[in-house]
C-alpha cells in the first residue's frame, strides 16, 4: 500500500507505486488541469451515469468524449464494452467512476487497459467514495472530492493521487460564482427534461482559491469523516430495518446515500416531496443529453433509483417518515 505522507503535499513513497498528492479548490479543477496539461485531441471514455460536471469539464477543456453504458450487474461502467473500444480505436483517456460510492476497484481491468494503450490516461473517480489516503492502483490519477453533498462535505476542495510520471500543471482561470450557479441550473434543466445540453464557455470553474496545507486538510477530512460515517450508519439502519429488502440496493452501494429501486419512482418521489420531506434522483444517463448515444442500462437504473439522504440534512424522525411514505406508495 501507498500511504500518502502527512508532512508534505508532494511526498511520495516507492513501494508498489510512486505517487504525488495534488490539491485544488474542486475535484473538477484537478481533472481540468490534467486535461489541459496533456492537450490530447483524442476522445475520452466516460460512464453514461457520471455526474454532469465531469463531461462539462471536458467540454471546457475542449476534449471530446464518448459515453459507455453501465453493466446491469455491477452498475459501473461496462468494462467489456470499454475494453472493446480501447482495442479497436485510439482514446486519450478513460474515466472510471464508482456508482453511488461503491468501493470496489477493477485493478485487473485498469492494468489490461494500460497494456493495450500505454499512453491512455486512466482516471479513477472516487468522488462519491469514502475519502482514503492509502492508494494501491495502476490508475494514473485517483480523484476524491470534499465538495457539496460528498461523504466528507467541506463545501469545497478536492485531492488526487497521481503517478509520479504523470504530467500535471495547474491553471489560473477567472471565476464567477454566479456563472457557476447558472451553469448548474442549465445542466439540471437539461437532464430533468431529457433535452440536449448546449455548453457555452464561461468563468464557472474555480482554480485559484486558497487551499489549506495538506496536513491540515487531511486532518480536517479525518475529523469530519468519523462523525459522517457514524450518522450515516444510524440513518441507514432505519432505512434497512423499515424498508423491504427487495427494493434496497446491496449494502456496498449504501454509504453515500441509501438507494432504493422502485418501479413507480416518479410517484414515490412526488409523495415524499408532498409530505414536506426530500430525496434525490441521481444519476441520469447523459447519453443523448451531453453527447450522442444511448445507454439503456444506465437509463433503466436512473428510471428506478431514489437516493435517500443519510447525511446531516436528515435525522432519524424524518427518515422514519420517509419510510412510511415509501411503504404507502411504492411498487417493487
Amino acid at each position: 500500500m501507498i500511504t500518502a505522507s502527512m508532512t508534505s503535499p508532494f511526498l511520495s513513497a516507492r513501494i508498489l507505486y510512486s505517487m504525488k498528492i495534488i490539491q485544488a479548490p474542486r475535484a473538477s479543477t484537478i481533472l481540468y488541469n490534467l486535461l489541459t496539461t496533456h492537450a490530447d485531441s483524442r476522445p475520452w471514455l466516460l460512464p453514461a451515469n457520471i455526474c454532469p460536471i465531469v463531461p462539462i469539464t471536458l467540454l471546457k477543456a475542449q476534449v471530446p468524449f464518448e459515453f459507455v453504458d453501465i453493466s446491469a450487474k455491477s452498475l459501473h461502467m461496462d468494462l467489456e464494452q470499454a475494453e472493446v473500444r480501447v482495442k479497436t480505436r485510439k482514446f486519450g483517456g478513460l474515466l472510471y467512476a464508482h456508482t453511488y460510492g461503491e468501493l470496489s476497484t477493477p485493478c485487473d481491468f485498469f492494468a489490461s487497459v494500460k497494456r493495450l494503450a500505454p499512453d491512455l490516461v486512466l482516471v479513477d473517480d472516487r468522488c462519491l467514495c469514502i475519502p482514503d489516503f492509502e492508494i494501491d492502483t495502476p490508475a494514473d490519477l485517483t480523484l476524491y472530492s470534499t465538495g457539496y453533498a460528498k461523504i466528507v462535505e467541506l463545501n469545497s476542495g478536492g485531492y488526487a493521487f497521481a503517478q509520479d510520471y504523470l504530467e500535471y500543471e495547474p491553471s489560473h482561470l477567472p471565476f464567477d460564482s454566479q456563472t457557476h450557479a447558472e451553469l448548474e441550473v442549465s445542466y439540471k434543466e437539461a437532464v430533468q427534461g431529457r433535452k440536449t445540453f448546449m455548453y457555452h464557455d464561461s468563468d464557472w470553474l474555480e482554480t485559484d482559491a486558497l487551499m489549506p496545507a495538506w496536513y491540515d486538510y487531511r486532518r480536517q477530512i479525518e475529523d469530519v469523516l468519523k462523525d459522517s460515517l457514524s450518522h450515516r450508519a444510524e440513518i441507514n439502519e432505519v432505512y434497512r430495518t423499515l424498508l423491504p429488502h427487495e427494493i434496497q440496493l446491496p449494502q456496498a452501494y449504501q454509504t453515500w446515500r441509501f438507494n432504493v429501486r422502485i418501479k413507480n419512482k416518479a410517484h414515490v418521489l412526488n409523495a415524499i416531496f408532498n409530505a414536506g420531506l426530500f430525496a434525490s434522483s441521481h444519476y441520469a444517463s447523459l447519453a443523448g443529453i451531453i453527447a450522442e448515444g444511448w445507454a439503456p442500462f444506465a437509463e433503466a437504473l436512473a428510471d428506478q433509483v431514489i437516493n435517500l439522504f443519510n447525511d446531516y440534512r436528515i435525522n432519524m424522525q424524518k427518515s422514519e417518515k420517509i419510510c412510511k411514505v415509501i411503504l404507502e406508495n411504492y411498487e417493487g
